[in-house]
């Protein structure tokens, strides 16, 4: 292994650009940065996210509620640019302090409720709607169990391997070598579990599936960081074969195309605030 620099942390950091497609867009305070309000649209649900792993488990679990008949699950999916830093607008950061998408308001409650962190919006819809959560304590403790592996194993995913293998300004064979490992281990953690389960639970899918098929999922079938060669995910039969089952989901289908901006434009719906603006990218 060769060390690309011999930098030396100095005694009190101080921010500088590090380059990058996200350099200019990060920053070491929260709050707001410019004063925005966020659009509101006629639904009983307002989310506001972008098509991205973390956004679409969110429009994925609105559009199965929606399949199974919960009119009430309606909801309007505002676009957040957070290239343009959409998500420090004082509207945004009023819904999720954290500037980071998705946030949800729920409107049908008074005043509305707002909620933020994917897996708690996960868990909040599938309380309110008493679906995709065991009812049973045992088998409620798996689901929340695998919904938060995935919250704490994505970043390795995501900000690690992601980051250093597909954004960073420079490519570092530590950093990479660091995050491939883990992520690898977390790769075979779900194929083991699933050669003897047909959703990550057993034999019902779940927010756990959701959760973590848009990671993994997308990992192993859509070539996210174009990886796929480098991770051999086709190794992960498992893995590859409970995905292919949940990507085949109508509703999962659907969930995947809200605040969607890039790839093929037919599959695009950056803005949804009705079935229709999905069905048409069906047709």
């Amino acid at each position: 292994m060769t060390e690309s620099s011999a930098y030396i942390p100095p005694k009190v950091w101080k921010p500088s650009d590090i380059g990058g497609q996200w350099g200019k867009i990060n920053r070491p305070v929260a709050g707001a940065t410019h004063e925005k309000e966020l659009p509101v649209g006629n639904h009983p649900f307002q989310l506001y996210s972008l098509g991205t792993p973390n956004g679409i488990k969110v429009t994925i679990m609105l559009e199965e509620l929606l399949a199974l008949g919960h009119s009430n699950a309606e909801y309007d999916a505002h676009l957040i640019k957070i290239g343009d830093g959409d998500q420090f607008s004082s509207g945004f950061v009023s819904v999720n302090p954290n500037s980071k998408i998705p946030a949800l308001l729920d409107c049908s409650t008074s005043p509305p409720t707002r909620v933020f962190e994917s897996g708690a919006i996960l868990v909040y819809l599938a309380e309110k709607f008493g679906q995709f959560i065991p009812t049973d304590a045992i088998e409620r403790a798996e689901c929340l169990s695998w919904l938060f592996w995935q919250m704490g194993s994505a970043p390795y995913l995501g900000g690690g391997f992601g980051h250093f293998y597909a954004y960073a300004p420079e490519k570092i064979e530590y950093c990479i070598n660091r995050f491939t490992m883990e992520v690898k281990r977390q790769l075979d953690v779900l194929d083991q579990n699933l050669s003897s389960r047909r959703y990550l639970c057993g034999d019902e899918y779940n927010i756990a599936d959701i959760a973590i098929y848009s990671w993994y999922g997308n990992l192993v079938l859509n070539n996210i960081y174009e990886a796929e060669e480098f991770l051999e995910v086709a190794s992960y039969t498992h893995v590859v074969r409970w995905a292919s089952d949940i990507q085949a989901r109508p509703a999962v289908q659907r969930g995947r195309r809200v605040n969607k901006t890039w790839g093929p434009e037919e599959e695009q719906v950056p803005n949804r605030h009705d079935a229709a603006d999905i069905d048409k990218t069906f047709e």
